[in-house]
Parts: C-alpha cells; structure tokens; sequence
C-alpha cells in the first residue's frame, strides 16, 4: 500500500468516516466485560475519569508497552487530540490542540517539567523523560493555566514515575521483586534494557530501582533504505523511596537521570535525503548531547484537622545540559552549550467544608541559565567567542504563583468547578548578543496576570453515567528566556535574534464535551474553541544573515483553534475489545507580514494537525498473558501551511505533507510463571512517511521483539 498523495485532505474524510462507522457498529454488539473505572490526578485532586469534566486520556504502563515504542512522545501518537513531531530520530514533541513546545505543560509527580529555555515549536525535551520509569500518563486536553500558571494552553500532560506498590504489599512482611526486558528492533537494530528491582516492607516501606540503556542504530526507512546518522545512544536510570512514616504522614524521594549521546538533526545536513519534495541541506554536522536529571522530597499528610484533609509539601530540583555541534558548508564550526538549573517548591492543601472541596496553595520556581558559544574558522582556529550560546548568559527567571480551586454540587447531579490563579513571572538575562550593536547588553523585565477557570458538569441519569459539561477558561504564557534572547537557527532557513519588547500571551477557551462510561463501553466526544491574543511569533526582520532570513519575536498575532475530538472503546467477556480516536481542527493566525510592514496576513498556525482517526482491535487471555492485537492510524494530507512552514523546506515538502497510513500487528504469550515474550510487527505495508513537521521519515516494515523476566 502506498503513501497517499491527495490534493487535499478531503479525500481522506469519505474513508476515515467509513472506518469509524465499522468501528462504531462493532461498539454496539455483543456480550461485554467491565471496564475499569481509571483515577487521574491532573486536575490537582484525585478523581476517576467518569467525574471530571475535562478532555482526559489516561495511558498506563501496560498501554505504552502495546505500543512497541522507543520513546515517551511516540507513546503519545495514537490519543485524540496528539500529534507527535520529531525532527531528529532521537527527538519528538508532543502537539496538543496544536499547541507544542512550551505552550503544552509537562508535569512529573506534580513537578513542573517546562524551563525558561523551551523555544517557539517543538522542541526535544519531552524525549529526556525515561518511559520505562513511567507508570501512567495523563494527558489533559486543554488549558489548565489556572491550576499550573504559565505554557499550560493547548493541554498537560501529567508523568506518574514507577513505585514499588508497597502500600499494596502483605502488611509487615519484606518482599523483593524485579524485572529484567530485553528489547530488539530489525529497522534500526538497535537494543534496548531495562531493569528493576523493588524491595521493601508491606505497608511501612518500599524502594524502587530502575537502569536502561539503549542503543539505536540508523534507521532504515521505506524506499530510501538506511538513513545515516539517525541511530545515537541512551542510557537512564531512577529511583523513588517511599515511606510511610506515621498513620497521618508519608514521604517520598525521587531522583532521575537520563543522557542522550550524538543525536543527529540529519534534516539540516547534507546526510538527509528528500522526501517528497523537501530540500537537502547543507550543513557537515549537526549534532546534540543531552543530559537531564530530577530529584524531589514530598511530605504530605491526611486527615490532619476537620479543616485539613491533606497537605503536600514539595521541594525539587532539577537540571538541564546541552551541548551542540555544527559544521556548516564553509567548514566554520559552532560549538554552543547552554545549563539550566531550576529549583522549586509547591505547598498545596485540601479541604473539604460541607458541599465544598478546596484546593489552594502556592508554588515558586527559579531557573538558572548559562550559556556558551565558541564560533571556529575551517582551519580550525578559533574565530570569535560569542556574547552568549543560544539563549542569553547569566539568566535568570522565576515564577510565582498562588491558586485556589473550589469544587461544589449544589444539586446531587449538577457540579461547578471554579479556579483561579494569581502569577508572577519575572526575568533577568545578564547578557545577550544586542540584534541592532552587535554588543553585550542586559535586561530585565516582569509580568503578572490573574487567570480563572468556570466548568459546569450535569449527570443526568441517575442510573446511567452520563457526563455532559462545559466550561470556559483563561490561560496565559509569559516570555521566557529563549523568547527574550534566542540567538541561533530556528526553521530551515532562518536565524533568530533577541527580543526584549514582549508581553504575555492570552487566551480564552470555551468547552464542550460528553462522556458516557458504561461497563461495556466508553464515548467521549468534546468540541473546543480558543482565542487567541498577543501571540508571540517569529516574524521576519525584513534581513538576512549569513543568506539567512533573520527574524524576531513580537507580540503580533491574534486568531483561534478549534476542534473536535471524539473517542469510544468496547470490551467483551471473550476477551475481544475495540477502540477508536478521531481528531479534526483547524486554526488561523493574523499576524503581519513582516516587523516593517503594517500588511496583515491570515494563515493557519504551523503545523496545524491534519485530520487524523487511529483505532484498533485486541484479544487478550490473562490468565497466560496471550494476546493479539492489531492497530491502525489513517492520516490526511497536512496541507494547512503557514509561512514559517513553506519556508521550512528541509522539513515540510512543498503544499504539505502526504497522508499516510500506518498498521501494527503485535502479540505475546507468556512462558511459565516468570518469563513473557512479545513480538510486533511495524509498518505492515511498509509505507513510506513523516509525521507532519518532521525532520526525518518514520521506519519502515521493522519486527520487534521484547522479552521479559521477572519475579
């Protein structure tokens, strides 16, 4: 089966509504199972999926597993609403309601996961997260800013790590338990290990250990073959101590490490092969070197007063390195660096008074950043230091924040939910490159803004859950670091460079959405609007540099997203379940032209999510662990183009990017009492594609074995 090359994406609809009307029909029949009613902690509070009046997909453990991924943002391609970018094989973004970068949050355990260094677009931070220590994934579409203050707009996602379930173990004996897997993959032979160990004492204790080292090879890919330079190493490990230190009280201390070594951005080099039009570049090498780390302390005690149910103190740390390697067509050779070290701190309380649950508290995060650059001539003698790497040197940006979010039901079938936060975000950069001199200058500026959040929920059957709510939310995004003083490449062909006249973004979004969670069966359909205001784009400076098109923040866009997402899930007593995503939006962006003109051009925001449908079909046994399962994903022509995107042609062939379909065949069986063995096969017609935006095309026809022994 071929790639589609359609003119436009509707010649996509007629089949993908075929697709879902099968899928819907299998939805209506049979004799079903249970399905398990799942808790989320996104929202700030406990609560299960059936109550909570927000847009939320929840992947377990188990569920990555079924996807044969090599990466946490692969994990993510397949939820309504998500689209995956990558623009080296190492490196992928999430986008949400077509939001990436640091306009979607990531949360781990309630930790902040976003910098001051996140740029505009996708970037590769979201691959610095271990998948293998990861227990559940939350993904909360939408804007959540009045619970978690700045870049929470197109949604959150929310990272559960691995714990040793000690609270779940017999009551004062120890146990010990591990896990060791051994993955292999034939499209990039590359091989992958992850081991565990948790040890402890049921209901007192309990210590989790983890360690995974990867290798990846170069990829091989439909009709081009082996693409060189796509393989790099990884290695990760975790740990998480758990304690429960009295009847009230528990702590928890967690600490992650991942480094990433000699991951090509192959797109921008003359390695990269065309696909479908796209330009080769021209650069020698482009290489990075990444490394990240986490670690947090929690306290959090319950049932402490009639006034306090809980409180949860949180202090955290965590670190950011990354180092970058460019040769260009000339020979010159740019070395740049930059470290971010960001510390924070997050009270929360609940309360219950009555009808009335509360959650307030506060939380403080600053984030250190220095930077580096060494600009060398082909002979290799070095030509310049530069002021700065590519954010600005000696920086430093803190927010502040204080929420409160009360829960109440008037009516035993009606709920409101209401939040709002206060926020400061100030910035101090102790140098950067000045675009107009060419000499070191400084800067320092603040914002503050009060956002809130109204969701309305009504069940109206009482024997039926049945969930239909609405709601209506502001949300905003403060310049950060890089939007003050990126100096360096952005797109194909362009080159960015400070600046320092910027206010916050905002946004407005209105909801609707229903949720039917019967025992059989799940449905879920949700329509969004979002306004958009003081969008902060790239705008073209009217210059170029080095034959680059030069361009520069500015606060010069206003428009909208919307969308509708629709998702649906059936399990029978046979052990036979379906489910099924669709997602439509479309978006569009008035900004200027140029920073020199007054002309205004309307245009899609970049990368605007193409019309995607994934479902698919498993049997599985547990009592032997066999199952089998098969899933696919149905693409549309990503044809919503804006500028920024024509001119991003290593990345995006010219009138967009080609639909394409992608199947997965997979099963497993367990061996005896310790050992699993599962195997897949990707890419069944060995299609040849790229996920819209991307720098490199996905693999081809590959197997993958997993092999799992624990006790």
């Amino acid at each position: 089966m071929n790639s589609l090359h359609c003119p436009a994406s509707q010649s996509l609809k007629p089949l993908i509504i075929r697709l879902n009307l099968l899928l819907v029909a299998a939805l209506s029949c049979g004799s079903v199972s249970a399905i398990e009613t799942v808790t989320v902690t996104a929202t700030r509070r406990a609560a299960d999926t059936v109550t909570v009046p927000h847009s939320v997909s929840v992947l377990s453990a188990d569920d990555v597993d079924g996807k044969f991924v090599r990466n946490l943002p692969d994990a993510l391609a397949e939820t309504a609403g998500v689209m995956v970018q990558k623009s080296a094989n190492g490196q992928g973004a999430p986008f949400l309601r077509g939001f990436t970068g640091y306009r979607m949050l990531t949360v781990i355990d309630g930790v902040r996961y976003n910098n001051s260094v996140y740029r505009d677009g996708p970037n590769e931070y979201f691959s610095l997260i271990d998948m293998h220590a990861v227990s559940s994934l939350e993904v909360l579409g939408g804007p959540t800013s009045a619970m978690y203050g700045s870049d929470a707009i197109g949604g959150t996602v929310v990272i559960n790590t691995r714990s040793s379930g000690y609270e779940h173990e017999t009551h004062d004996e120890t146990f010990i338990h591990g896990r060791q897997r051994i993955a292999f993959a034939s499209v990039d032979n590359s091989r992958r290990s992850r081991t565990e160990i948790a040890v402890g004492s049921g209901g007192h204790y309990g210590l989790h250990l983890g360690y995974s080292l990867k290798h990846f090879g170069d990829l091989r890919t439909a009709d081009l073959g082996q693409q060189p330079h796509t393989g790099y190493g990884e290695t990760a490990w975790d740990a998480r101590i758990d304690w429960q230190v009295s009847e009230r009280w528990e702590a928890r201390l967690v600490y992650q490490q991942l480094e990433q070594d000699d991951v090509w951005r192959t797109f921008s080099t003359r390695l990269a092969q065309p696909f479908a039009g796209t330009s080769v570049g021209t650069d020698e090498r482009r290489v990075k070197d990444q490394q990240r780390e986490l670690g947090y302390v929690r306290v959090q005690g319950h049932t402490l007063h009639p006034a306090l149910d809980s409180l949860k103190v949180t202090l955290s740390r965590q670190v950011w390195r990354e180092d970058g390697d460019r040769v260009r067509a000339g020979g010159e050779r740019n070395l740049e660096a930059f470290d971010s070290i960001m510390l924070g701190a997050d009270i929360q309380f609940d309360s219950r008074l009555g009808f009335l649950d509360l959650v307030y508290g506060l939380d403080i995060y600053h984030d250190g950043v220095d930077s580096s650059r060494r600009d060398f001539a082909p002979d290799g003698s070095l030509a310049q230091v530069r002021i700065q790497g590519p954010i600005g040197d000696d920086a430093n940006y803190e927010q502040r924040g204080v929420y409160i979010q009360g829960l109440f039901a008037p009516l035993e079938q009606l709920q409101i939910d209401l939040s709002s936060r206060y926020n400061d975000v100030s910035a101090t950069i102790g140098r950067f490159e000045d675009p107009v001199t060419g000499d070191a200058a400084s800067f320092s500026d603040s914002w503050t803004e009060v956002v809130s959040s109204a969701r309305v929920s009504v069940s109206p059957f009482v024997r039926h859950p049945v969930l239909l709510w609405s709601g209506v939310s502001q949300a905003f995004r403060a310049p950060n670091i890089a939007d003050l003083s990126r100096f360096g490449a952005s797109r194909s062909n362009e080159i960015e460079i400070a600046a320092t006249d910027l206010d916050a973004e905002q946004f407005l979004t209105f909801e609707v959405g229903l949720r039917v969670t019967e025992k059989q069966h799940e449905f879920s359909l949700v329509g969004y609007h979002t306004r958009i205001r003081d969008f902060i784009t790239s705008t073209a400076t009217g210059n170029l540099r080095g034959g680059q098109v030069e361009v520069s923040k500015q606060n010069s866009g206003s428009g909208f997203v919307r969308g509708v997402e629709v998702a649906a899930r059936r399990e029978w007593r046979n052990g036979f379940s379906v489910w099924g995503n669709l997602t439509w939006l479309e978006s569009e962006l008035d900004a200027p032209e140029s920073i020199a003109t007054s002309r205004i051009v309307s245009e899609p925001l970049s990368r605007t999510m193409p019309l995607t449908t994934n479902f698919g079909l498993r049997w599985e046994r547990p009592q032997d662990g066999r199952f089998a399962a098969l899933d696919v994903s149905i693409v549309a022509r990503a044809d919503q183009l804006s500028r920024g995107d024509r001119r991003d042609i290593n990345r995006i062939p010219p009138g967009g990017t080609p639909g394409y379909e992608f199947v997965r065949a997979s099963v497993g069986q367990r061996l005896g009492a310790h050992f699993d063995i599962a195997l897949a096969v990707n890419n069944v017609f060995d299609n040849r594609y790229r996920s819209h935006g991307s720098g490199v095309n996905a693999a081809g026809l590959g197997v993958d074995l997993r092999l799992t022994a624990s006790y």
